[in-house]
């Protein structure tokens, strides 16, 4: 059976080191708020269980509480990492309660075996959490990362949970910690293995999440949430090479919110950035799962839609208009009704994406010029100078 105070003096020392690895690490950078919070779990842990390693009198309040709070903290850092606020906001008023519980527990003089059961129990919760967090399904997807630190953590709730039902009808505090020796080793090689296993995982779960935000802004507009103009192209010129191998249609459109300018002379940039992102979140209430938008600069907007003939296109261009339409803007305590222009073509299978998108912005120019709030339809390529246009009024 490993020694109780060497385990102790072990999991103190490994708990300071990444302590203070993780505070190198998040310094000089963008400060990682899931990075502190984890570092604040393994500084109360590791001085918790250097305090009771040096004095092993306090071990029942000092122990206890350390794991709880430490446990209580690194919950809450997997939900900033996962963004997952709500559960976050509940987290401390519950860690509050259970400190209650336990509180209320040794003042009615429970024995020594049911605290450490209700402890152990309590720290096998945390770990469960922790767990079930990191495994359950999302739209992200769960890394092999998140499942080898998740699958560690849960086993660790299983054997701390059973070590807590060996507790039960303990009086002998002392002798308690003496039982079950092969039970209480395991649990303490569980939770060296959390250590190590979850503190390099999790230093490295804040790098790949960061590591995801940069590829993601490289990609995606950050006021719309859309692609942005270069990675609009790759994408459309992909579904447009695969709609030629499938001898599939596919339509684009190029769309302007008309009197932009205006928006943004009269109610400044702030308002005009509120209607692109009201804009946006119009726009993606109507599209397919698989249609291609992307933010090209400014108001400009363009849209591939794969499978789509030119009537098809021309009718999703009117229930987009129509969507912008009923759409509002509150500027200055008032709602602003937008309204935008579209131009639609078929991208002929010989067609080159950048010359499809010229005969696509010169549709949307004729629809700007006969009155806006109107959708221009193309003629087909061999007939490019002409425009057959479905206009309906305001």
């Amino acid at each position: 059976m490993i020694d109780h105070q060497t385990l102790l003096l072990t999991l103190g020392l490994g708990n300071a080191c990444f302590a203070g690895l993780m505070s190198t690490y998040n310094c000089g950078r963008n400060r990682h708020p899931g990075l502190c919070l984890w570092t604040l779990a393994r500084i109360v842990m590791g001085a918790s269980q250097l305090l009771c390693w040096a004095a092993a009198e306090w071990l029942p309040e000092v122990e206890s509480t350390g794991w709880i709070i430490g446990m209580a903290l690194e919950t809450a850092a997997y939900c900033t990492v996962f963004e997952l606020r709500r559960l976050k906001r509940i987290l401390w008023p519950v860690t509050g309660l259970l400190m209650l519980l336990l509180a209320a527990a040794r003042a009615g003089d429970a024995n020594p075996g049911t605290m450490r059961g209700l402890v152990l129990l309590i720290v096998a919760l945390y770990g469960a959490a922790m767990g079930v967090l990191l495994l359950r399904p999302s739209n992200r997807g769960t890394s092999a990362l998140q499942k080898i630190i998740g699958g560690n953590d849960v086993a660790f709730a299983v054997v701390l949970a059973c070590w807590a039902w060996t507790q039960r009808g303990n009086v002998d505090g002392a002798a308690s910690m003496l039982q079950n020796g092969q039970l209480q080793t395991l649990a303490f090689l569980s939770g060296y293995m959390i250590m190590i296993v979850n503190g390099f995982g999790f230093l490295l779960m804040c790098k790949q999440n960061d590591d995801a935000k940069m590829a993601r802004l490289a990609t995606i507009d950050f006021l719309t949430g859309l692609l942005n103009r270069g990675a609009f192209f790759e994408r459309a010129e992909s579904a447009r090479m695969l709609a030629v191998r499938l001898k599939k249609p596919i339509a684009l459109m190029m769309l302007d919110i008309d009197h932009f300018k205006e928006i943004n002379d009269r109610f400044g940039h702030a308002s005009g950035d509120q209607a692109l992102v009201v804009f946006a979140d119009t726009v993606r209430g109507v599209l397919r799962d698989h249609d291609i938008m992307g933010r090209l600069g400014g108001e400009e907007f363009a849209l591939a839609l794969p499978g789509t003939d030119l009537e098809g296109a021309r009718q999703a261009a009117e229930r987009l208009r129509m969507a912008v339409n009923a759409a509002s803007v509150n500027i200055g305590g008032s709602d602003y009704t937008m309204t935008v222009s579209i131009g639609v073509v078929l991208i002929d299978p010989a067609e080159a994406l950048t010359n499809a998108l010229a005969r696509a912005d010169h549709a949307l120019y004729a629809a700007k010029s006969s009155g806006r709030n109107r959708v221009e339809v193309a003629a087909p390529r061999q007939k490019e100078g002409l425009c057959h246009r479905y206009a309906w009024d305001i």
